[in-house]
């Protein structure tokens, strides 16, 4: 009960409703390049191939955030993991403001597609976003 009430608490945030969207935009563009393409986008991100500002700082504000969250939640600390996970707010707006997923490039589009990948991970750990209307 406990995690669900922070859950609600942290989704009537404006942080809690950007990131909600930003979380279902990420999974949406999976769900059809997935589908299109036949296959999964799981697996690591190439470093090597973030190009973009966006696009590294995306990735290194996923891997803080992600250990932070698994420590608040081990702990049962849920408000902390909300804490945790905002602060991709700002990293996942300004990745699909400036950098486009879909490049002409397969190496690059499929290296952004791992990265949509982690932000629908890294949020599982706290909750299934696709499942929560808004």
């Amino acid at each position: 009960m406990r995690r669900v009430d922070a859950l609600s608490k942290f989704l009537d945030t404006d942080d809690g409703r950007n990131l909600l969207a930003g979380v279902k935009r990420a999974a949406n563009i999976l769900r059809i390049e997935e589908k299109k393409d036949g296959k999964t986008y799981e697996g690591d991100v190439h470093f090597s191939q973030l190009i973009k500002g966006e696009e590294k700082a995306l990735h290194s504000a996923i891997t803080v955030a992600t250990g932070q969250t698994r420590r608040a939640i081990e702990q049962e600390d849920f408000e902390g993991a909300m804490a945790a996970i905002a602060k991709l707010r700002a990293p996942v707006d300004a990745f699909f403001e400036h950098v486009t997923v879909n490049d002409k490039d397969a190496t690059f589009r499929e290296n952004r597609l791992r990265l949509l990948n982690r932000i629908r991970q890294a949020t599982l750990d706290v909750a299934d976003f696709s499942r929560i209307e808004g």
